[in-house]
């Protein structure tokens, strides 16, 4: 279980900004509505930077910012118990971002990511062997019902996604995308491994999942993702 207290099964800065990628061309496979995707990446976000994120549409997000240093990612679980909003003034948890290290402060103030509404921060530069974090003294809450500690700034649920895993992401878009029969999408752990192993898309491969998409219509995607094309 990946969290802010135990960040071990975090993949490292590369292998996270791959799965990022290939999270938000699948998204992108299925809806060509940005509004309507759960995971983005943007490869040309600014010189040197490239962003991933995550939305979930019901006020909780997660963004990555990658730099030639590392990786900065901060979530916002607004119904933590570090949410900033049950603070008075409102104000972030003490702790989570008072470590930042400088090559990161950009992800700080990007006004884009909200800085202001943060539950939990990590970051990684390259010469780092592990995830950091502040130093933070965790309010208490009662356990999971499996017995391991709650979530007390939704770390636990923010990161699952990010294991790393095909299956996990099969899991969730089952229920966030294939629940609409008429669509006629369609999903299996291969379609999943093949993207996580960034091999270049197929038309074929593209009607597999979403009848209704093409490499054409897909184009600009794959070139703000940054995903592999053929022949590259």
């Amino acid at each position: 279980m990946i969290s802010t207290r135990d960040l071990s099964a975090l993949p490292d800065i590369d292998t996270l900004k791959r799965l990022m990628q290939s999270m938000a061309m699948l998204d992108a496979i299925f809806s060509p509505e940005w509004e309507s995707r759960y995971y983005s990446f943007n490869s040309k976000w600014s010189k040197g930077e490239q962003m991933g994120s995550m939305r979930d549409g019901c006020g909780d997000d997660l963004f990555a910012l990658f730099t030639e240093r590392g990786c900065f990612l901060k979530g916002f679980a607004h119904e933590s118990e570090m949410t900033p909003y049950k603070r008075k003034p409102k104000s972030v948890w003490p702790g989570v971002v008072d470590r930042v290290p400088s090559a990161f402060q950009s992800g700080l103030n990007q006004p884009a990511f909200d800085p202001a509404d943060t539950t939990f921060c990590i970051w990684r530069e390259y010469s780092d062997t592990a995830w950091q974090r502040g130093e933070i003294e965790f309010p208490k809450v009662p356990p999971r019902f499996d017995g391991s500690p709650g979530d007390r700034d939704g770390s636990i649920s923010l990161l699952a996604p990010y294991d790393g895993k095909p299956e996990t992401y099969l899991a969730w878009a089952t229920d966030y995308w294939l629940d609409d029969e008429e669509k006629g999408y369609s999903l299996t752990l291969e379609h999943v491994q093949r993207v996580y192993d960034h091999k270049p898309l197929a038309n074929a491969f593209v009607a597999a999942i979403n009848p209704a998409r093409t490499l054409r219509l897909l184009a600009a995607d794959i070139t703000e993702i940054g995903y592999p094309r053929r022949g590259r």
